[in-house]
C-alpha cells in the first residue's frame, strides 16, 4: 500500500509547487501598497503658464530619494532641480527650472511607500497646448523584472520558513515530545531555519535592487546594501537575523539536552501514549517551560520584524494592528507547521517511534485554537484593509481575500475528516489492543523457545563434531606411533640378534639375550610419543567453532529484529485507519502550501481600501487643471477681500460631477497677482433654499500650496444650491463669498 502512496505524494506536491509558483509569478505587477491620489499640475492637464513645481499627493507616507521624481521635457531632458521636498502631509514636490516653453512635460515617479513596498508611475501635463514627446510613461518598475520576481519568492521562502520552524517545534513541545529525537522532524525543524535565514539573507541584498533600479548587478552594491540598511525594512530584516542566531540556540536545546530527557523519561512508553505530557520530574517540566517560553519570545519577534514593516505598521490603528498581525502569524505558523511536522511524523518516524492517536487529538486542540485565533484576527485585518463589501470584488485584494477564504474553509473541512480518521483510529486501538498484546507475547515466546532449542541444537554438534575430530587424530597418532614401535622393536631384535650371534661366537650366549632384552626396552621407551597433544588440539577446535557459532547467532538475531520491524510497519502501514488519516493530513498540507502563497501574494498586494480610495482621487485630480479654473463639471470663481494685510485673493470651486451623490471638491486660493497662497483656514457650505436643506459643512483637507480638496461630498438632491466660502488670512481677518451652481 505504501508503494502506492509515494507516486501520488510525488505528483500532489509538484502540482502544489506549480500553483505556487504560477501565484507568486502573477505578483510582482500589484506590488505597490502607496497610491498616487492628486498631483499639481494634475495628470492630463493644460495650464497656461509654466509652474514653478510639481506636487504629488500619496495615500500614505513615502520614502524619497535624490531621483525619486523626475520631470522631463518633449525631448526626454531633464527640467527639475534639486531634491524632493515634504512641504506637508504626503505631498511631495520638486522644483522646476524657469522659463519652461510650450509643450508636454511628463512627470515619473519612483518612491517607497511606508509599507515597504516600491511605488512607481508616470503621467503628463501640457504648458500652453499638448505636443508630441519622445518619452514613454508606461516604463517598467522596479519590481516588475528579475531582481522583483526573486524578492517575492524570497518571501515566500521566508514566510514558509518561519511557519516550519516556529509550528514544528510547537508540534513537538505541545503534542509530541518523542519528536524531538525523530530524525525526520529534528530534519525539518533545521529545514525551516535554514530557509529563513537564507531567504532573509537573500531579501537584504536584493532590496536595494529591488527599490530603486531593478537591475541584477545592483544586487551587490554595497551602497545600496548601506542605504537599506538605514530604512525600516533593513532594520526589520536585520532584527531578525540577530533572532534567528536566538533560535539557532533554541534548536540545539531543544534536540539535544531535551530530547535526551524525553528519552530517559519515556523508553518503555507505549507508543500510542507518547510525549507532550512533563511527568518526566521537575527537570523535565523545568526544560519544557522554559522551551515554551524562549520560543514564544522568539517566534513572537519573528512575526513583529514583519509586522513593524509592512502592512500593518501603516494605515489605520496601527498600534493595534500590529500586535494583532503578530498574533495572527503565530496562529498561521502554530497551525500549518504543525500540520507539516504531524505529515512528516505519519510518513517518517520510524517503527519504535510511531505518532499516536494522542499526539493527533493533541494538535487538533492546537489546530482548533489557531483556526478561532486566525477568524478573529483575520476579520478584524479585513476590515481595516478592505473599508467596504464592494472592496471584497471589486479589489485585486478583495478578490484574492475571498480565495484565501475558501482555502481556509476547504482546510477547515479536510481537517475535520482528519478528525474522524483520529477517532476510528482510536477507537480500532481500543478494541484491537488485548488481543494485539496476546498475539504480541505468543509470537516472542514461540520465537524464544525456538531460538533456545536451536542454540543448544548448534552447540551440541559443534561439540560432538570437535569430540569426533579430536577423537579421529587420537587413533591416527596412536596409530601411527604403534606402528612405529613395532618397526623400531623389530629392527632392534634384528640388530640385537645379529650381536647376539656374533658374542655367542665370542663369549656364549646367556650374556648376549640379557643385553638384546635391555637395548629392546631402550628403544621402545625412545620411540614411545606423548599422549597429550591430541586432547589439546580437540579443545582449541571446540573453541575456535564456539566463537564462530555466537558471530552467526548476532547476526541472526539482527536479521529477525530488521525482519520484526519490516513486518510491524507493514501492519502499521496497512492499517485503513492510519492510512486514512495519512491521506487526510497530506491533503490539508498541501492546500496548506497553496494558503501560503496567497498569503504571499496578498501582502504584496495594494490594500482594497487604499485601492478605492486612489481611485476617486485619480479621478477627480485627472479632471483639474494646475489653476482649478474651468476643469470641473461645475467651475465657480469668487474674488475675496478679508480686509487685513495680504487679506485679497481669488478663490475657485470645482464640483464634480456635480450631480446628486458622491462628489469631488476642489478648492484653489491665489493671490492677485495669480500665484497659488496657502491661508489658515478654509471652509465650505451648501445650501438648498428650495427645499430648506443645509447648510452641509465640508471641511476640505490641504494638499499642496493654495489647493484643498474633499472626496466623497454627499449633495442629496439636484437643484440650485448656493455654495458659500469662507477664507481666513489671520486670526481675526475672514470673509464669507458665495456664488449658486446647477446640481444634476
Amino acid at each position: 500500500m505504501t508503494q502506492t502512496i509515494a507516486p501520488r505524494v510525488r505528483t500532489l506536491v509538484l502540482l502544489i509547487l506549480a500553483v505556487a509558483g504560477a501565484l507568486l509569478a502573477g505578483a510582482a505587477p500589484v506590488s505597490a501598497h502607496a497610491a498616487l491620489t492628486g498631483s499639481d499640475p494634475a495628470q492630463g492637464a493644460v495650464v497656461d503658464t509654466a509652474p514653478s513645481q510639481v506636487s504629488l499627493t500619496f495615500s500614505e507616507p513615502i520614502a524619497v530619494g535624490d531621483d525619486s521624481v523626475r520631470v522631463l521635457d518633449p525631448k526626454g531632458e531633464r527640467v527639475d532641480k534639486g531634491d524632493p521636498a515634504n512641504p506637508s502631509g504626503t505631498t511631495y514636490s520638486v522644483r522646476l527650472v524657469s522659463g519652461l516653453p510650450d509643450g508636454t512635460y511628463t512627470v515619473a515617479y519612483q518612491v517607497v511607500s511606508a509599507d515597504s513596498h516600491p511605488v512607481a508611475g508616470a503621467f503628463t501635463f501640457s504648458i500652453g497646448a499638448p505636443s508630441e514627446t519622445t518619452v514613454s510613461v508606461s516604463a517598467q518598475g522596479s519590481d516588475d523584472g528579475l531582481v522583483g520576481w526573486l524578492y517575492g519568492f524570497g518571501r515566500y521562502v521566508s514566510y514558509a520558513g518561519f511557519v516550519v520552524l516556529a509550528g514544528g517545534a510547537a508540534f513537538i513541545l505541545a503534542c509530541w515530545a518523542p519528536g524531538a529525537r525523530v530524525r525526520a522532524v529534528q530534519r525539518l525543524v533545521v529545514s525551516g531555519w535554514l530557509a529563513l535565514t537564507a531567504a532573509t539573507l537573500g531579501l537584504l541584498m536584493l532590496r536595494g535592487s529591488y527599490t530603486t533600479s531593478g537591475k541584477v548587478g545592483d544586487v551587490f552594491d554595497l551602497e545600496l546594501l548601506g542605504d537599506v540598511l538605514q530604512t525600516k525594512t533593513g532594520a526589520a530584516l536585520v532584527s531578525r537575523l540577530l533572532l534567528l542566531a536566538a533560535a539557532a540556540l533554541f534548536i540545539a536545546v531543544l534536540f539535544g539536552a531535551y530530547a535526551r530527557t524525553a528519552d530517559a523519561v519515556e523508553p518503555d512508553r507505549d507508543a500510542e501514549d507518547d510525549g507532550g505530557d512533563d511527568d518526566g520530574g521537575p527537570d523535565k517540566q523545568d526544560l519544557t517551560v522554559g522551551l515554551a517560553l524562549g520560543g514564544t519570545v522568539v517566534a513572537a519577534g519573528l512575526a513583529a520584524s514583519w509586522a513593524m514593516s509592512e502592512h500593518a505598521s501603516q494605515g489605520l490603528q496601527a498600534g493595534v494592528a500590529m500586535p494583532v498581525d503578530v498574533v495572527h502569524l503565530l496562529a498561521v505558523a502554530a497551525w500549518l507547521g504543525g500540520l507539516t511536522a504531524l505529515l512528516v511524523a505519519l510518513y517518517r518516524a520510524p517503527v519504535e517511534t510511531p505518532v499516536g492517536r494522542d499526539a493527533v487529538r493533541r494538535f487538533s486542540r492546537l489546530a482548533f485554537g489557531s483556526v478561532v485565533t486566525l477568524a478573529v484576527t483575520g476579520v478584524y485585518q479585513s476590515w481595516r484593509q478592505l473599508g467596504s463589501w464592494s472592496a471584497f470584488t471589486d479589489t485585486r485584494y478583495g478578490q484574492l481575500l475571498l480565495v484565501k477564504i475558501a482555502l481556509v474553509a476547504v482546510m477547515v473541512a479536510v481537517a475535520f475528516l482528519s478528525r474522524r480518521w483520529t477517532q476510528r483510529l482510536a477507537d480500532a486501538r481500543v478494541s484491537e489492543a488485548a488481543e494485539e498484546a496476546e498475539r504480541t507475547e505468543a509470537t516472542e515466546r514461540a520465537e524464544e523457545a525456538v531460538r533456545a532449542e536451536e542454540a543448544v541444537r548448534a552447540k551440541e554438534a559443534v561439540r560432538a563434531e570437535a569430540t569426533e575430530r579430536a577423537e579421529e587424530g587420537v587413533r591416527a597418532k596412536e596409530a601411527v606411533r604403534v606402528k612405529a614401535t613395532e618397526r623400531a622393536k623389530e629392527a632392534v631384535r634384528a640388530e640385537a640378534t645379529k650381536r647376539a650371534e656374533e658374542e655367542k661366537q665370542l663369549a656364549g650366549t646367556a650374556p648376549a639375550e640379557a643385553s638384546g632384552a635391555s637395548e629392546v626396552s631402550e628403544a621402545s621407551m625412545a620411540v614411545e610419543p606423548p599422549k597429550a597433544s591430541g586432547a589439546s588440539d580437540a579443545f582449541d577446535a571446540e573453541k575456535a567453532e564456539a566463537g564462530r557459532d555466537s558471530v552467526r547467532a548476532a547476526q541472526l538475531a539482527r536479521q529477525r529484529a530488521a525482519a520484526e520491524a519490516a513486518r510491524q510497519k507493514r501492519l502499521r502501514d496497512a492499517d485503513p485507519n492510519r492510512f486514512g488519516l495519512r491521506r487526510s493530513v497530506l491533503a490539508e498540507a498541501g492546500v496548506a502550501v497553496v494558503l501560503l502563497a496567497v498569503t504571499t501574494v496578498l501582502t504584496q498586494t495594494e490594500p482594497g481600501r487604499t485601492e478605492q480610495d486612489a481611485r476617486a482621487a485619480t479621478a477627480a485630480s485627472s479632471s483639474a487643471s494646475a489653476t482649478g479654473q474651468g476643469s470641473g463639471a461645475v467651475s465657480l470663481t469668487m474674488p475675496f477681500d478679508t480686509g487685513g494685510k495680504s487679506g485679497k485673493g481669488v478663490v475657485s470651486i470645482d464640483l464634480d460631477p456635480a450631480q446628486a451623490g458622491d462628489n469631488a471638491l476642489h478648492v484653489y486660493v491665489e493671490g492677485p497677482d495669480g500665484t497659488p497662497v496657502d491661508v489658515p483656514e478654509v471652509k465650505i457650505a451648501l445650501t438648498l433654499a428650495a427645499q430648506n436643506i443645509g447648510p452641509l459643512p465640508v471641511a476640505p483637507d490641504h494638499v499642496t500650496t493654495g489647493h484643498w480638496s474633499a472626496s466623497r461630498v454627499q449633495i442629496p438632491m439636484a437643484g440650485d444650491w448656493k455654495v458659500e466660502v469662507t477664507v481666513r488670512t489671520s486670526d481675526i481677518d475672514q470673509v464669507t463669498v458665495s456664488k449658486n451652481a446647477q446640481i444634476g
